[in-house]
């Protein structure tokens, strides 16, 4: 074999391998640590007297109802991460959230993982999760969080284009597992928050195991009495402050703000 042969084989060789990493490279953004440190606004750090409270995959028909009325009796609102399938299929309860005065965001069209690269893909079915929100609900949905936290070229290039900023978060609850309590989300959201985090939690389990939203729905009541007792406020994205950017007024988005907001210097909920 001639050395020009070897070396354009090795070069077809090289190709498929660039043109993975290059898909899947800004995916390191899932990494909790270096995201918290040097993207804090792709974190979901906002207001240091804020967390946000999200949740992702519904609606569903059984749980979401559920978490809307622990969250009316808390007197919390929160930004709900649709998939633009789920909408499709429970229109009313999607509704019903921009009713209730929460916040609707995208959360893709499906819960599918990205590991194969498809630009044109990501760009198709994330405009169309845009445009099924905004047909069914009036809302037009500002912040994209990809499946999986997992954020890469195509989604985010996608997500610019259409005019929406990915956030992902701060704490978590692990409230997707099958061994999740209450007790257990609870403590492992308060292990990771501060004032300004970003809270995710799942209102349903159309991609985690059956019934475990049972344990986010149960230990909801204690995370916003212990973020409360924190002195912080307790809200939905549109009100957090991600990057900097101020307060949106209640005239230009519909969501209600939550008021009583007690200023304080990021303590840790939970913790005296």
């Amino acid at each position: 074999m001639s050395k020009g042969s070897r070396a354009a084989r090795a070069a077809c060789a090289v190709v498929p391998v660039a043109a993975a990493l290059a898909h899947i490279g800004p995916a390191a953004t899932w990494l909790h640590g270096p995201r918290r440190l040097l993207l804090p606004a792709l974190a979901g750090q906002g207001r240091p007297d804020h967390v946000a409270l999200t949740f992702d995959d519904g609606p569903d028909p059984v749980s979401t109802p559920l978490f809307l009325d622990v969250l009316d009796g808390l007197g919390v609102r929160a930004t709900f991460f649709v998939l633009g399938e789920n909408v499709v299929r429970h229109p009313a309860q999607a509704r019903e959230l921009a009713r209730r005065g929460h916040e609707l965001a995208v959360h893709g069209w499906s819960h599918d993982p990205p590991w194969l690269p498809s630009p044109a893909r990501d760009a198709r079915e994330l405009r169309r999760a845009v445009q099924v929100v905004r047909e069914t609900t009036g809302r037009t949905p500002r912040w994209y969080r990809p499946p999986y936290g997992i954020l890469t070229t195509g989604r985010w290039a996608a997500a610019r284009r259409l005019g929406l900023r990915p956030v992902l978060w701060t704490a978590w609850g692990k409230d997707w597992r099958r061994d999740a309590t209450p007790a257990s989300v609870r403590a492992t959201v308060a292990a990771d928050l501060r004032g300004g985090g970003t809270v995710l939690l799942h209102d349903t389990d159309h991609a985690s195991a059956p019934g475990s939203w049972r344990a986010a729905l149960a230990a909801l009541p204690g995370l916003v009495g212990d973020c409360r007792a924190a002195g912080l406020e307790v809200g939905p994205l549109l009100d957090h402050g991600v990057a900097g950017k101020t307060r949106v007024r209640e005239a230009e988005s519909g969501v209600p703000t939550t008021p009583g907001a007690v200023p304080s210097r990021s303590p840790t909920p939970g913790q005296p």
